[in-house]
């Protein structure tokens, strides 16, 4: 892990420890035994074909070859740019665009719904899910441009990830459950590592092989509610129901935030900290994440115990500036103001998946200097969160969490830390 380093003493066994929770955490939730535990015993009739979809593909595929009982007849494995490995045997690789489809997107997913249909009855198709997968897997049923700027109307908009994909379902010919018409009549077999909050199958990369739970009505009013531009064949999709019933599939989840955040707490407490949990279900506008984090450390800045305070979920960002930077900085940013001048505390949140937002970086990191370092480069926390660029106010402090991609993808985890004197 390559992470700036704050001041010496405190400051820096603070951010010592937030390096360690967030490496311990990490490793904890990596897919390779979960995608093992779940192929444990498993038996497949027939040819096995193989499709990983998501931030987590290559990760899982490469587990998923290493525990199958025998070699798969085909692969396809499409990740985010960046995330591939090595390779894998009988796999295809493919990377694409994320949280934007690409042309990358359309290609590779056509890819897949070609092995998905050369399957016959009795054969098997391997579905390894994680997040990411809504733009990495794409069919789109309007023009590719169209479906790329209602996507990014919907990422500037400030709707959750439901929200998101119950639109986004609509717009594709492989999510939304028709995956899985494709690949019939072989029987698809679901690995899942959930990145939504409570783990609803259906909208996990807009669940390409589940009977979809979202109507019609849903989305026609997420389009008036956050008034996105549309054209009439984008709207004529809208009023097309996506499959209620699916025969040909068994699910199984294996990784969600909660094991994330049961991950930061056991780290947290290996380095004399008493966790406590917050939620596992945080979902809201970041930066007000960041400062109800900090309104907590504040009540119990006199304790005289180390204490972890850790929230798991998915935070949002509504675009209002054209900067550099993700949910999990702009988190990390909305604490620095409430934390001022408390050098026993500090803030950070990362993404489990090593990226946030168009950036290299996972997250961010504030302590109780990084107001005070900000206003000595001239920078306002309102108006950098404004103009949304995180990013460049964290270079300056030193608050950059850099980790790479890392193979995994259940959401994001946060922790306010208290570390006693």
């Amino acid at each position: 892990m390559n992470t700036q380093t704050n001041t010496p003493d405190l400051s820096a066994a603070l951010r010592a420890d937030a390096d360690e929770i967030i490496r311990q955490s990490i490793h904890a939730v990596l897919p390779d035994t979960a995608v093992a535990r779940a192929l444990d015993g498993m038996d497949f009739p027939g040819k096995i074909y193989l499709v990983a979809i998501g931030k987590a593909a290559w990760q899982m595929a490469k587990a998923a070859a290493e525990h199958l009982p025998r070699p798969v007849e085909s692969g396809i494995v499409i990740t985010k740019y960046g995330h591939i490995g090595g390779e894998i045997p009988g796999c295809r690789l493919f990377e694409a665009g994320h949280p934007v489809p690409d042309q990358n997107s359309f290609d590779a997913a056509q890819e897949a719904v070609r092995l998905a249909k050369s399957a016959k009855e009795g054969d098997t198709i391997l579905f390894l899910v994680s997040g990411g997968g809504s733009a990495l897997f794409e069919q789109p049923l309007i023009p590719g441009d169209e479906l790329q700027d209602i996507t990014g109307q919907l990422l500037g908009s400030g709707a959750d990830i439901v929200e998101m994909n119950t639109i986004r379902k609509r717009l594709s010919g492989v999510k939304g459950g028709r995956f899985a018409l494709a690949c019939a009549p072989a029987q698809v077999y679901t690995i899942v590592l959930s990145d939504i909050l409570g783990d609803p199958l259906d909208m996990i990369a807009s669940g390409p092989a589940v009977p979809d739970r979202s109507t019609c009505e849903d989305a026609l009013r997420i389009v008036e509610k956050y008034r996105l531009r549309l054209s009439d064949a984008a709207v004529g999709c809208l009023h097309k129901e996506t499959p209620k019933t699916l025969d040909n599939v068994q699910t199984v989840i294996t990784g969600s935030v909660r094991e994330l955040c049961h991950a930061a707490s056991q780290a947290a407490r290996s380095l004399g900290y008493t966790p406590i949990l917050l939620t596992d279900r945080l979902c809201c506008q970041a930066k007000e994440a960041g400062s109800m984090l900090a309104s907590i450390l504040k009540t119990h800045a006199q304790d005289s115990r180390s204490l972890a305070f850790i929230a798991g979920g998915e935070t949002v960002v509504r675009l209002t500036g054209k900067g550099k930077g993700g949910r999990n900085q702009e988190l990390a940013l909305g604490a620095a103001e409430g934390i001022a001048g408390i050098k026993n505390a500090a803030v950070f949140s990362v993404g489990s998946d090593g990226t946030d937002g168009p950036t290299d970086a996972a997250g961010g990191y504030a302590d109780g200097s990084t107001y005070r370092k900000l206003a000595e480069a001239g920078l306002s926390v309102y108006d950098v969160l404004e103009n949304n660029d995180a990013y460049h106010a964290l270079q300056k402090t030193g608050g950059l969490i850099i980790t790479g991609p890392t193979g995994t993808n259940i959401n994001d985890v946060a922790v306010g830390l208290l570390k006693a004197e």
